[in-house]
């Protein structure tokens, strides 16, 4: 009901409190049950944390994050009771990432059906850029295996079919009068007004049931504080108001409304003495009133009228069905029911029964635990040890396909560290792998590949840690570049930076340079690393190292494990690749280069929609703008394998100059000489200029 939702950050982050109060009472169970295993010896078996529905769709995220940082041993298993929406209504939600990334934090997610297993699945392809196989429902993140899996929920059938068998009568006269039932929640979702109006269609297409035929509808108080709900209690009132006061006798009315609550018992006497159950919601998880008449239908059979757009619509294929929101089809199911033989409703009831009866509330329950192996028989074989084959080069046809074609040049823009380097605990041992070096050399010495790598690190230190010709270097975050031909932009700094910067690495040294945190000084930057630090002292520290970048007067850089200073310049990794592409290509580059970006964030969203981004990151929260996921530098290397077979399908060409190509069209009349320059230019200045270059004493005219 997109129209009906209202976004609120105030109210977001009121959620995202309480449920981070439910991980942390969570985690200190955890923490009490593994121990009490460890002594008992019984260091193999691995809690099972279940958490249910939509009101704790972030727990998950905080609760494995523990489990990680303490090395605590568990199973999280999550399972959703309404639907799971198709990725167009999805991606209306402002904070939809971080619920996605909450579910993923689980081993196992289970919904009531298909439909809502596959919507979350292509959620999670479309705005996380996860690695998915929808045949298994399987979900990539971060490296890990989220296992997927349809398990609609049952009721105690037993309990039922006893409640209708002790149950009195609570409505009288069913012989003479039919009464067409209707049980739900006053919610919006359920359908109440249509259901009404199909009531009032079918008498008046069918007279002959005045006086034979009551809607007897229950409508249990729900929500009554907000506003939409006291809406529709006031339009149900005057609805029902309106069609009693057209279509009453002195005894007997159409409808009969029961706004209120009633027992377990009354429900039962209800459904067992009901000729039909009228189950139609606009939308709903599952709805189980469908299940509970089935169960209580002990007498003479009665008809089921399901709408499909509940998830017992899925399963209950004996009842007919009907879209609620087609008022005369669904008068005409109603005739259809009332009408229907005695064998048909014993058939049909019979096959509904049996399936509740072996699909009930145990069998769900058993099923959930099962499928993630945390029952004693399962202990053997752990379903959750499937994982997704390893990431192959045929993967990234469907990442790249369709991104890079026989004619226009390619562009590779890579972060270095966990991009093309593992993250390690200093940026010394951040080594690149002999294998990623040589794909890159091969690539760098193709005539329609360049490549740029940017990175935080200084310009000296990329360069000599990658140390490959042909290739473009950016340090400090673009701050500096260096080009194949010598060619260097250096971005102005204010002078008085540098002094700030001392100040501040005085001040962290002094006060939160201790277990396991250290500064970097990187030139023109400073960064703050927190990695080594003992995860239950990291908040304290990053807290502080926090408030001192801002009483420095430099705003904290929140990067992995690290805080990093940056000069007060209107300059990132996004305006610097940029920059690369335009003194590389020329201003028209994006009419000849496709480009290939995996790395920084901040360069996503410059190049988003203009590039084919990769964020290459394993912790499974990060909020990112990129097209696609990868978890390592592995992932990386498996890409430019990929790209290096594209390139070399390609027809040979002359091998000319890599940067030849960036330039225009070249005026052949004017010129038989082809020389090319390099300069750069502020990304602001989109002025062509005219530069003179003489070789051998033959001018040549270059236009930028």
């Amino acid at each position: 009901m997109p129209d009906r939702a209202v976004f609120k950050a105030d109210t977001w982050k009121a959620y995202l409190r309480v449920n981070e109060e439910f991980a942390r009472c969570t985690i200190a169970a955890l923490r009490k049950i593994v121990a009490e295993l460890d002594a008992e010896g019984k260091d193999n078996v691995a809690p099972v944390i279940w958490i249910h529905d939509y009101q704790l769709f972030t727990v998950a995220t905080s609760v494995r994050q523990a489990v990680e940082e303490e090395n605590l041993r568990c199973k999280l298993g999550f399972f959703l009771h309404i639907p799971f929406p198709s990725w167009d209504i999805m991606r209306l939600f402002p904070w939809d990432d971080e619920i996605l990334q909450g579910i993923l934090a689980c081993d196992f997610v289970g919904f009531h059906i298909s439909d809502y297993c596959l919507n979350f699945i292509d959620c999670c392809c479309r705005r996380l850029g996860c690695r998915i196989d929808r045949n298994n429902m399987l979900v990539e993140l971060a490296g890990r295996t989220v296992h997927v899996k349809p398990l609609p929920i049952g009721i105690p059938f037993d309990r039922f079919v006893r409640l209708a068998e002790s149950a009195p009568v609570f409505i009288k006269d069913t012989d003479k009068v039919k009464v067409i039932l209707g049980v739900d929640r006053l919610d919006y979702t359920k359908g109440l007004v249509h259901r009404i109006l199909a009531f009032e269609k079918l008498l008046e297409k069918h007279p002959e049931y005045i006086e034979l035929v009551t809607l007897l509808q229950i409508s249990v108080p729900s929500r009554t504080n907000v506003r939409e709900y006291k809406q529709l209690k006031e339009e149900m009132d005057q609805l029902i108001g309106r069609i009693n006061g057209k279509f009453s006798r002195p005894n007997w009315s159409p409808i009969r409304y029961i706004y209120g609550c009633l027992s377990q018992e009354q429900l039962a006497a209800l459904y067992r003495d009901s000729a039909i159950a009228l189950v139609t919601p606009l939308r709903d998880g599952m709805n189980l009133v469908a299940k509970e008449y089935v169960a209580c239908q002990i007498k003479e059979p009665g008809v089921l009228i399901l709408s499909p757009f509940a998830g017992a619509g899925e399963m209950m294929h004996e009842a007919l069905l009907v879209n609620p929101y087609e008022i005369n089809e669904a008068a005409d199911v109603l005739h259809r029911a009332l009408q229907m033989p005695l064998e048909e409703r014993e058939l049909r009831m019979t096959q509904l029964r049996n399936r509740e009866q072996l699909l009930n509330v145990n069998y769900w329950m058993n099923s959930f635990l099962s499928s993630m192996g945390a029952l004693v028989e399962d202990e053997e074989c752990d379903p959750l040890t499937n994982k997704m084959l390893p990431l192959k080069l045929d993967d990234f046809d469907n990442y790249l396909i369709n991104h890079i074609d026989d004619v226009c040049k390619l562009s590779l823009i890579l972060d270095y560290d966990g991009t093309l380097a593992t993250l390690t605990s200093h940026p010394d041992l951040a080594v690149m792998s002999q294998e990623t070096r040589r794909v890159l050399a091969r690539l760098s010495n193709m005539p329609d590949v360049n490549i740029a790598i940017i990175s935080g690190r200084s310009l000296e230190n990329v360069s000599n840690m990658v140390n490959i010709e042909n290739v473009t270097y950016a340090g400090s975050h673009g701050l500096e570049i260096l080009h194949p031909d010598g060619t260097k932009f250096i971005h102005p700094v204010p002078s008085e930076n540098a002094e700030n910067l001392r100040e501040l690495m005085r001040l962290l040294q002094d006060e939160v340079c201790h277990d396991g945190a250290w500064v970097e000084n990187k030139g023109v930057l400073l960064t703050f690393h927190y990695r080594e630090t003992p995860p239950h002292l990291r908040d304290d520290i990053v807290r502080k190292a926090s408030e001192i970048f801002v009483r420095a007067g430099f705003e904290p850089h929140k990067a992995h494990m690290a805080i990093e200073a940056k000069p007060p310049v209107k300059w990132d990794q996004g305006r610097a690749s940029i920059h690369i592409l335009r003194t590389m290509y020329g201003v028209d580059w994006s009419e000849r280069v496709r480009i290939i970006y995996a790395g920084n964030e901040d360069a996503m969203l410059a190049l988003q929609g203009i590039a084919c981004t990769f964020r290459v990151d394993s912790s499974p929260t990060v909020k990112t703008a990129a097209d696609f996921r990868l978890a390592d530098p592995d992932s990386v290397l498996t890409m430019l394998k990929w790209i290096e077979k594209q390139m070399n399908k390609r027809a040979p060409r002359i091998v000319r100059s890599p940067r030849l190509n960036r330039s225009p069209k070249i005026n052949k009349k004017n010129s038989q000489t082809l020389v090319h320059s390099q300069m750069s230019f502020e990304e602001e200045d989109d002025t062509k200029q005219t530069i003179r270059v003489r070789v051998n004493s033959i001018p040549v005219m270059a236009k930028y």
